[in-house]
C-alpha cells in the first residue's frame, strides 16, 4: 500500500473518516474506493458508501480475496445500520470464512459481530448466544473489544441480566476510551442509558410504580403471580404461559390481576369473579411505562436508526401488510416519520423521553 492509503486506513481505524477522506477522496482505485466507501459510512451517508464498496469490491483483483471479503463485511455493517435485515446473511458467512484462512482475524470476529447484532434485532437469542460464545475478545484491539461487550450487554439487557450486561457495559466503556474513538464511547453511554430508564409499570392493590429493568428482573424471579403485560403471558414461579395469541383470555387476566385482591364486579352473580393463584401470595401486573397501541413497532424504531417495513415485519415475525398499516396508523398520529420512496422508503421516530422499550420488543419465551 501507499503511504496516502495507509495514512486514511489509520485514519479511519481512530474514528476520522474526515481526516481519512482528506487522502482518498480523488482516488479511483480499488483500495481508495473501499476506504472512501468506509469514510462517507461513518459520516453518514450510507448511499453513497454502499456504491463505493461495491464499485471497490469489483474492482479487487481475482487474488485479492480479502481486500473483496473486508467490502463485503463494510457493506454488511451498513446495511444492519441502514436495518436492512434482509441483507444475505450467506454472503457475510462467506466473507468471514475467507478472511478467517487468510488470518485476518480481527475483520472477522467484526463479521461475527455484525451476524450476532442482526440476530439480536430479529429476537434469536439462543442463536445470537451460540455464535458470541465462538468468539474470544481478548486478543482484540480495544475498538473490537468494545463491539464485543457492547453485543454481551444486548443480549442480557434482553434477557433481564441486568448485573451481566451493567458488568459487559463497564468493560466496554474502558475499552472504548482506550480506542480514543467518540463515536463508540457515545455508543456506550447511550447503550447505558437503558439500565437507568423506567422500563415497565408496576400495578397492585390498587396503586402503581415505574420499575427500572433490574427491578422487573427482581420482580420475575420472586414468587409473585405477574400477569406481564410487556410481552403478554402470565407467569407463576418458573412456569410461563404466553397468551399472546388469546387477547380476550389475556385482558381478563389482567382485569383480575389490577383487581386482585378483590374482585371483578358481575351483574349477574353476587361478588363477581376473583383471581386466586394456588402457590404465590402476591399478585401483581407488569404493565408499559407508557400505553402505547403498536407498541413492539415503535420499540424497535425507538433505536433512532431507519428502519424499513420490511425489516420491521422480520423483525416482528408479522406480514409486511400489518406492519405497514401499523406505521400509517402512527404516522397520522403524528407519532413517526418517513423519508424515501417505494424500496428506500424508511421510518423513524424520536426516542420516547425519559423511558426504555426494551421489554417491548419480542423475544422467545423459556420454552420456545
Amino acid at each position: 500500500m501507499d503511504s496516502l492509503i495507509t495514512a486514511a486506513a489509520r485514519a479511519l481505524a481512530a474514528g476520522d473518516p474526515l481526516g481519512a477522506l482528506q487522502r482518498v477522496a480523488l482516488r479511483e482505485d480499488a483500495p481508495g474506493l473501499a476506504l472512501r466507501g468506509m469514510a462517507m459510512a461513518q459520516l453518514g451517508d450510507l448511499i453513497r458508501a454502499k456504491a463505493l464498496l461495491r464499485r471497490a469490491a469489483r474492482a479487487f483483483g481475482p487474488k485479492e480475496a480479502v481486500a473483496r471479503a473486508r467490502c463485503v463485511v463494510a457493506e454488511a455493517e451498513i446495511a444492519l445500520v441502514s436495518r436492512d435485515l434482509g441483507w444475505p446473511a450467506k454472503k457475510l458467512d462467506a466473507a468471514r470464512v475467507t478472511l478467517e484462512q487468510h488470518g485476518d482475524q480481527v475483520n472477522a470476529a467484526h463479521a461475527r459481530f455484525l451476524e450476532v447484532r442482526r440476530l439480536l434485532l430479529i429476537g434469536r437469542l439462543d442463536q445470537a448466544e451460540r455464535t458470541l460464545a465462538q468468539l474470544d475478545p481478548a486478543p482484540f484491539s480495544p475498538a473490537s473489544r468494545a463491539a464485543h461487550e457492547l453485543v454481551v450487554a444486548g443480549i442480557a439487557i434482553r434477557r433481564l441480566r441486568t448485573n451481566t450486561a451493567r458488568a459487559a457495559l463497564a468493560r466496554a466503556a474502558r475499552a472504548a476510551r482506550q480506542a480514543g474513538i467518540p463515536a463508540l464511547v457515545a455508543e456506550v453511554e447511550s447503550a447505558s442509558l437503558i439500565l437507568n430508564r423506567p422500563a415497565a409499570r408496576l400495578l397492585a392493590r390498587g396503586e402503581e410504580r415505574l420499575l427500572l429493568l433490574e427491578e422487573v428482573e427482581t420482580l420475575l424471579a420472586s414468587n409473585a403471580f405477574v400477569v406481564d403485560a410487556c410481552r403478554h403471558v402470565v407467569r407463576d414461579g418458573g412456569k410461563v404461559i404466553s397468551l399472546a395469541r388469546r387477547p380476550v383470555l389475556f385482558v381478563l387476566a389482567r382485569a383480575l390481576g389490577e383487581a386482585w385482591p378483590g374482585d371483578m364486579p358481575r351483574s349477574a352473580t353476587r361478588r363477581g369473579f376473583a383471581l386466586v393463584p394456588h402457590r404465590a401470595r402476591e399478585v401483581v401486573v407488569l404493565a408499559r411505562p407508557v400505553e402505547e397501541k403498536h407498541a413492539a413497532v415503535l420499540a424497535f424504531l425507538d433505536d433512532g436508526e431507519s428502519w424499513s417495513s420490511s425489516a420491521l415485519a422480520l423483525a416482528l415475525a408479522a406480514s409486511q401488510r400489518t406492519v405497514q398499516r401499523a406505521l400509517d396508523s402512527l404516522a397520522a398520529a403524528g407519532k413517526v416519520q418517513s423519508f424515501g420512496r417505494g424500496r428506500a422508503r424508511r421510518w423513524m421516530t424520536p426516542p420516547l423521553s425519559g423511558f426504555t422499550t426494551i421489554l417491548l420488543l419480542p423475544a422467545p419465551l423459556p420454552f420456545d
